[in-house]
Protein backbone atom coordinates (compact mmCIF):
# COMPACT_ATOMS: atom_id res chain seq x y z
CA UNK A 1 0.00 0.00 0.00
CA UNK A 2 2.93 2.32 0.72
CA UNK A 3 4.89 1.37 -2.41
CA UNK A 4 4.44 4.73 -4.14
CA UNK A 5 5.54 6.64 -1.04
CA UNK A 6 8.51 4.29 -0.49
CA UNK A 7 9.67 4.73 -4.10
CA UNK A 8 9.48 8.52 -3.79
CA UNK A 9 11.17 8.54 -0.37
CA UNK A 10 13.92 6.17 -1.52
CA UNK A 11 14.84 8.53 -4.36
CA UNK A 12 15.18 11.41 -1.88
CA UNK A 13 17.25 9.28 0.51
CA UNK A 14 19.63 8.25 -2.27
CA UNK A 15 19.95 11.90 -3.33
CA UNK A 16 20.80 12.90 0.26
CA UNK A 17 23.35 10.08 0.50
CA UNK A 18 24.97 11.29 -2.72
CA UNK A 19 25.24 14.83 -1.34
CA UNK A 20 26.71 13.46 1.89
CA UNK A 21 29.31 11.26 0.20
CA UNK A 22 30.34 14.10 -2.12
CA UNK A 23 30.82 16.31 0.94
CA UNK A 24 32.92 13.64 2.69
CA UNK A 25 35.04 13.20 -0.43
CA UNK A 26 35.57 16.96 -0.62
CA UNK A 27 36.63 17.15 3.05
CA UNK A 28 39.02 14.17 2.78
CA UNK A 29 40.56 15.62 -0.37
CA UNK A 30 41.06 18.97 1.36
CA UNK A 31 42.55 17.33 4.45
CA UNK A 32 45.04 15.44 2.30
CA UNK A 33 45.86 18.64 0.47
CA UNK A 34 46.17 20.60 3.71
CA UNK A 35 48.39 18.06 5.47
CA UNK A 36 50.64 17.73 2.42
CA UNK A 37 53.71 15.70 3.46
CA UNK A 38 56.62 17.81 2.31
CA UNK A 39 59.09 14.91 2.60
CA UNK A 40 61.94 17.29 3.41
CA UNK A 41 62.09 18.93 0.01
CA UNK A 42 60.31 21.68 -1.88
CA UNK A 43 57.49 20.90 -4.28
CA UNK A 44 55.70 22.87 -6.98
CA UNK A 45 52.38 23.85 -5.39
CA UNK A 46 49.23 25.78 -6.25
CA UNK A 47 48.93 28.46 -3.54
CA UNK A 48 45.28 29.21 -4.38
CA UNK A 49 44.40 25.55 -3.99
CA UNK A 50 46.19 25.45 -0.62
CA UNK A 51 44.15 28.42 0.56
CA UNK A 52 40.91 26.77 -0.59
CA UNK A 53 41.78 23.55 1.26
CA UNK A 54 42.43 25.52 4.43
CA UNK A 55 39.19 27.47 4.03
CA UNK A 56 37.17 24.29 3.60
CA UNK A 57 38.45 23.03 6.94
CA UNK A 58 37.52 26.36 8.55
CA UNK A 59 34.17 26.77 6.77
CA UNK A 60 32.10 25.76 9.79
CA UNK A 61 33.75 28.55 11.82
CA UNK A 62 32.60 31.19 9.31
CA UNK A 63 28.94 30.31 9.82
CA UNK A 64 26.69 32.37 12.09
CA UNK A 65 26.62 31.45 15.79
CA UNK A 66 24.51 32.48 18.75
CA UNK A 67 27.04 35.18 19.56
CA UNK A 68 27.73 36.65 16.12
CA UNK A 69 26.52 36.81 12.51
CA UNK A 70 28.11 34.99 9.59
CA UNK A 71 31.62 36.01 8.55
CA UNK A 72 31.58 36.81 4.83
CA UNK A 73 34.55 35.53 2.83
CA UNK A 74 35.82 37.53 -0.15
CA UNK A 75 38.35 35.85 -2.45
CA UNK A 76 40.29 37.76 -5.09
CA UNK A 77 42.71 35.17 -6.44
CA UNK A 78 45.21 36.12 -9.09
CA UNK A 79 46.45 33.80 -11.83
CA UNK A 80 49.47 32.39 -9.99
CA UNK A 81 52.19 30.11 -11.35
CA UNK A 82 53.18 27.07 -9.29
CA UNK A 83 55.47 27.97 -6.39
CA UNK A 84 58.43 25.87 -5.23
CA UNK A 85 57.70 25.57 -1.51
CA UNK A 86 56.81 23.32 1.41
CA UNK A 87 53.03 23.30 0.80
CA UNK A 88 52.04 21.59 4.05
CA UNK A 89 53.92 24.17 6.09
CA UNK A 90 52.44 27.09 4.13
CA UNK A 91 48.96 25.68 4.66
CA UNK A 92 49.68 25.74 8.39
CA UNK A 93 50.59 29.43 8.09
CA UNK A 94 47.29 30.12 6.31
CA UNK A 95 45.42 28.18 9.00
CA UNK A 96 47.04 30.13 11.85
CA UNK A 97 46.36 33.55 10.32
CA UNK A 98 42.79 32.77 9.23
CA UNK A 99 41.90 31.17 12.57
CA UNK A 100 43.24 34.25 14.37
CA UNK A 101 41.17 36.53 12.13
CA UNK A 102 38.02 34.49 12.86
CA UNK A 103 38.75 34.58 16.61
CA UNK A 104 39.31 38.35 16.54
CA UNK A 105 36.08 39.01 14.63
CA UNK A 106 34.10 36.61 16.83
CA UNK A 107 35.36 38.09 20.10
CA UNK A 108 34.75 41.68 18.98
CA UNK A 109 31.26 40.92 17.65
CA UNK A 110 30.20 39.00 20.76
CA UNK A 111 31.23 41.98 22.91
CA UNK A 112 29.19 44.34 20.72
CA UNK A 113 32.28 46.15 19.43
CA UNK A 114 31.46 45.49 15.76
CA UNK A 115 28.16 46.37 14.14
CA UNK A 116 28.99 46.17 10.42
CA UNK A 117 29.10 42.96 8.39
CA UNK A 118 32.05 40.78 9.40
CA UNK A 119 34.45 40.18 6.51
CA UNK A 120 37.67 38.36 5.71
CA UNK A 121 39.26 39.14 2.35
CA UNK A 122 42.00 37.09 0.70
CA UNK A 123 43.97 38.49 -2.22
CA UNK A 124 46.70 36.64 -4.15
CA UNK A 125 48.92 38.13 -6.82
CA UNK A 126 52.37 38.03 -8.38
CA UNK A 127 54.46 40.93 -7.13
CA UNK A 128 57.80 42.42 -8.11
CA UNK A 129 61.01 40.36 -8.05
CA UNK A 130 59.16 37.10 -8.78
CA UNK A 131 57.31 37.05 -5.47
CA UNK A 132 53.86 35.62 -4.82
CA UNK A 133 51.90 37.84 -2.42
CA UNK A 134 49.07 36.57 -0.22
CA UNK A 135 47.09 39.20 1.70
CA UNK A 136 44.63 38.18 4.42
CA UNK A 137 42.54 41.11 5.67
CA UNK A 138 39.77 41.43 8.25
CA UNK A 139 37.54 44.36 9.13
CA UNK A 140 37.83 43.87 12.88
CA UNK A 141 38.76 46.46 15.48
CA UNK A 142 42.48 46.24 14.72
CA UNK A 143 45.21 46.46 17.34
CA UNK A 144 47.54 48.91 18.99
CA UNK A 145 51.12 49.38 17.79
CA UNK A 146 52.34 47.81 21.05
CA UNK A 147 50.42 44.60 20.36
CA UNK A 148 51.34 44.57 16.66
CA UNK A 149 55.07 44.88 17.42
CA UNK A 150 54.97 41.72 19.58
CA UNK A 151 52.81 39.52 17.35
CA UNK A 152 55.62 37.27 16.14
CA UNK A 153 57.26 36.86 19.56
CA UNK A 154 57.11 33.34 21.01
CA UNK A 155 54.39 32.87 23.66
CA UNK A 156 52.88 36.31 23.09
CA UNK A 157 49.08 36.13 22.95
CA UNK A 158 46.13 38.41 23.55
CA UNK A 159 43.78 35.46 24.11
CA UNK A 160 42.53 34.32 27.53
CA UNK A 161 44.51 31.72 29.47
CA UNK A 162 43.93 28.27 28.03
CA UNK A 163 42.73 29.49 24.64
CA UNK A 164 45.97 30.40 22.85
CA UNK A 165 49.57 29.21 23.11
CA UNK A 166 51.19 32.29 21.61
CA UNK A 167 53.14 30.10 19.19
CA UNK A 168 51.01 30.14 16.02
CA UNK A 169 52.29 33.40 14.55
CA UNK A 170 55.83 32.84 15.79
CA UNK A 171 55.98 29.48 14.00
CA UNK A 172 54.31 31.00 10.93
CA UNK A 173 57.00 33.70 10.81
CA UNK A 174 59.74 31.05 10.98
CA UNK A 175 58.12 29.02 8.18
CA UNK A 176 57.78 32.01 5.84
CA UNK A 177 61.09 33.74 6.61
CA UNK A 178 63.51 30.93 7.53
CA UNK A 179 62.13 28.08 5.43
CA UNK A 180 61.02 30.02 2.36
CA UNK A 181 63.17 33.16 2.33
CA UNK A 182 60.02 35.29 2.28
CA UNK A 183 58.45 37.94 4.48
CA UNK A 184 55.44 37.97 6.81
CA UNK A 185 54.23 41.41 7.87
CA UNK A 186 51.23 42.77 9.71
CA UNK A 187 49.57 46.14 9.21
CA UNK A 188 46.91 47.20 11.68
CA UNK A 189 45.32 50.26 13.22
CA UNK A 190 42.68 50.53 15.90
CA UNK A 191 39.26 50.74 14.31
CA UNK A 192 40.55 49.92 10.82
CA UNK A 193 41.08 46.16 10.77
CA UNK A 194 44.20 44.08 10.22
CA UNK A 195 46.12 42.78 7.21
CA UNK A 196 48.74 40.05 7.11
CA UNK A 197 50.89 40.02 3.98
CA UNK A 198 52.90 36.94 3.03
CA UNK A 199 55.52 37.21 0.27
CA UNK A 200 57.07 33.98 -1.06
CA UNK A 201 59.71 33.67 -3.82
CA UNK A 202 58.51 31.64 -6.81
CA UNK A 203 61.73 29.62 -6.67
Amino acid sequence: MELEFICEDLSQIIGSMKVGTDRIQEIISSMRNFSHTDAGHRQAADINQGLDSTLLLLRHRLQATAGRPEIVLIKEYGNLPLVECYPGQLNQVFMNILANAIDALSDSASQGMLTEQLRIKIVTEVGDRDLVIIRIQDNGIGMTETVRSQLFDSFFTTKPVGKGTGLGLSISHQIVVDKHGGTLTCTSELGKGTEFAIAIPLK
